[in-house]
């Protein structure tokens, strides 16, 4: 265990609820980076206790009480994330990084599918790519704008399809097609 200043006092069971209340009421979270939060505080500060301390317990009690509610934290990332132009392989990224689970990813899964073509056309937007772009792009900067799509999560074939688009071209086809 690491050496602990001798201003910190080490946790016990109480105290750990009430790092656990307070990490909840602050932020929207998962029962597995509440858990990993709460490891790192014992990690840091060291247990006084009689029996071994349970922050997955812990986490999951929280989340019984209704605290913590894993799928609706993966449902509002999902959106805000989709919102900002990210695309399926990044939101799922990001969802098993925060520890949701895969029986709560798979449920968002066709929400994000569906707005699959409206997050690409705003990730293109905002990095002025395809329809949006000012000018023609040539080989290369199309070849940049689709690695930049790949990266953000999009699909090969949608991110051909926006990038190879003309400047002011409509919209319109692509989501009817998709």
């Amino acid at each position: 265990m690491r050496r602990r200043s001798s201003q910190t006092r080490p946790l016990t069971s109480p105290a750990l609820e009430q790092l656990a209340l307070r990490y909840v009421e602050r932020y929207a979270t998962t029962r597995a980076k509440l858990a990993a939060y709460l490891e790192r505080k014992l990690y840091e500060r060291g247990w006084e206790g009689a029996d071994e301390a349970d922050p997955r317990g812990l986490a999951e009690r929280m989340a019984e009480l209704g605290y913590i509610d894993d799928r609706g934290f993966a449902e509002a990332r999902a959106a805000a994330m989709g919102r900002r132009g990210l695309g399926a392989r990044r939101v799922a990224a990001a969802l098993r990084h925060a520890g949701i689970e895969s029986d709560d990813a798979d449920a968002i899964a066709p929400a994000i599918e569906a707005n699959a073509v409206e997050s690409a056309l705003a990730f293109a937007r905002r990095r002025r790519i395809g329809p949006y772009s000012e000018e023609v792009a040539d080989r290369q900067l199309q070849e940049k704008q689709l690695a930049a799509m790949l990266r953000a999560g999009h699909g090969f074939d949608l991110a051909r399809k926006i990038v190879s688009m003309a400047p002011g071209e409509e919209t319109e086809t692509l989501l009817l097609a998709h």
